[in-house]
């Protein structure tokens, strides 16, 4: 439902117009639907994930800036601002979302030292270097198909 307010402001010898706009919410709009865990959807996207390799892959580093970022890290730790610069494309958003993402898949690892400013950094775990390979060898078929 949505309610619609008009008013008239006199200020000194003018007078302003001015509409706002106040949009009452019901529970409806406020709450998310939970996530049906029995779904035919939910079911099949586990068997795919536990039946083949290719699709446990692309859950882990799918995505556009997964695997760019895996790949700056490659050369190092690095810290947020040095991950920023090194993409600079990336909203802040993304980065967090998924260097939070690559963190609980285990492939990153956040190191957070309590001083002041706050000193973090980031790492590929075990996991992660596992994934040289695999970014090798996208670099050397995007090489090979017309990419830089």
């Amino acid at each position: 439902m949505l309610f619609s307010y008009f008013l008239f402001l006199i200020i000194g010898y003018k007078s302003i117009f001015a509409l706002t706009f106040i949009q009452v919410l019901t529970p409806k709009y406020v709450t998310m639907t939970a996530v049906k865990e029995s779904s035919t959807r939910n079911f099949n996207k586990g068997v795919a994930l536990t039946s083949c390799p290719v699709t446990f892959v692309m859950e882990k580093i799918g995505g556009y800036w997964k695997p760019i970022i895996i790949f700056h890290l490659m050369s190092g730790p690095k810290r947020y601002s040095e991950l920023k610069r090194a993409i600079p494309q990336i909203t802040e958003k993304m980065l967090i979302q998924h260097l939070k993402q690559l963190q609980n898949d285990d492939l990153v690892y956040r190191d957070a030292q309590a001083v002041i400013p706050p000193v973090v950094t980031y790492s590929l775990t075990k996991s992660g270097e596992d994934l040289f390979q695999v970014l090798d060898s996208m670099v050397d078929w995007a090489v090979k198909n017309g990419s830089a």
